[in-house]
């Protein structure tokens, strides 16, 4: 069963093993050609030099670049925790995250959605074909 887990901790075999900044860097780092790169006052992911997530040093929240369409389904799952950033910026896409109450499997397939909405096609492709289903 996939729970819910802290943002300052991830809860694995019994014991405490990772906080959430470096879950998400694991996984953002396992897409091909990802580079982490700062932003702001922010941690970046990017590919070709595009972002698709950031993540503040303690915050709750991460902000994720998602397709429109991709948007609109992940914030039906609970508005409270996925939702779009409330200016501009969310119209095109750029969504917030709650990392207090999400899953780690609706977190990855967040950052897989995010990754393959500013990568190449051919980079897209790629990950989808070795992503698990």
């Amino acid at each position: 069963m996939d729970y819910p887990f802290s943002y300052s901790i991830v809860y694995r075999s019994g014991i405490f093993t990772k906080t959430m900044n470096e879950l998400i860097s694991d996984i953002a780092l396992s897409f091909p050609e990802v580079k982490e790169a700062p932003h702001f006052e922010k941690i970046s992911y990017r590919v070709k030099g595009k972002i698709f997530v950031t993540i503040g040093e303690k915050a709750d929240l991460i902000c994720v670049k998602l397709s429109v369409s991709d948007q609109d389904i992940f914030c039906l799952h609970d508005p409270k925790i996925i939702f779009p950033v409330p200016n501009k910026w969310g119209k095109l896409g750029w969504t917030y995250v709650d990392l207090k109450s999400i899953s780690k499997a609706m977190l990855r397939e967040i950052l897989v959605s995010a990754y393959c909405a500013v990568a190449p096609k051919k980079l897209a492709e790629q990950l989808m074909s070795e992503s698990p289903e």
